[in-house]
């Protein structure tokens, strides 16, 4: 069962409106009179880390905007392991395949405590037809995501573990603020990176050793950037 808060489980389009990072979401440049097409609850959800929004190959009935902390894509391999494709933060779309194909492609999974509305596809299918406020934001979603699996491709499936390491930690900074990286467990930074528990661990470890990075918290989630010119072209 996914946790649900009671004062929350139906915010509804005035709440919509109302969103207080509504600039970062989907519905960010709706009018009053585009909320007024919307006729199907729209759910304020939380998961807990390790739970499921979606999986591959479900029958695709809702998209997830993410309003805070992080969800994994998850696919598999053809020799069976589990590779992370990409990792989502507050502002983006998770399912937007929906809008073309009938079935998720990915497992999204969250790994921190994650907060999401869920937009029933009717809800967006029909305001896409009527409205074009939110044809131009599925537009940007849509090179948001293609523009980012590049990025990722790019930045962490070549090189060596320093250099995919270190890659994922400048990636990972806040928004707010540059010197600070969040990251998750060894294990699900091996899935994403290809590397092995051990490597991720050692490699975290002479980062820290070498003055590059400063953990901030005991279970080495949260970094400290240090020195964001030498991580960037880390040595062999």
């Amino acid at each position: 069962m996914i946790p649900i808060k009671t004062e929350s489980a139906w915010r509804g389009t005035a709440d919509c409106r109302a969103c207080g990072i509504r600039e970062e979401m989907l519905f960010a440049d709706l009018h009053d009179e585009d909320f007024d097409l919307i006729h199907t609850p729209i759910d304020d959800l939380e998961y807990a880390p390790g739970q499921p929004l979606a999986r591959a190959g479900d029958t695709a009935t809702s998209l997830f905007a993410v309003r805070s902390g992080m969800v994994k894509l998850v696919r598999n391999t053809l020799d069976g392991r589990q590779r992370i494709v990409r990792v989502l933060r507050s502002g983006d779309v998770i399912g937007l395949e929906a809008l073309l194909g009938p079935v998720y492609e990915s497992d999204a999974i969250a790994l921190t405590s994650v907060k999401v509305c869920r937009l029933p596809l009717q809800v967006i299918q029909r305001l896409d037809r009527e409205t074009p406020r939110l044809h131009q934001r599925l537009l940007e979603r849509w090179h948001s995501s293609l523009k980012e699996a590049d990025d990722w491709l790019a930045d962490l499936n070549f090189g060596n573990a320093r250099q995919r390491l270190a890659g994922l930690i400048l990636k990972m900074r806040s928004p707010h603020d540059p010197d600070i990286s969040t990251l998750f467990s060894r294990e699900d930074m091996g899935a994403m990176l290809d590397l092995k528990l051990e490597t991720v661990s050692r490699t975290l470890n002479a980062f820290a050793r070498e003055g590059l990075i400063e953990s901030m918290d005991k279970i080495g989630r949260v970094y400290r950037i240090v020195d964001a010119a030498r991580l960037a072209s880390p040595k062999d």
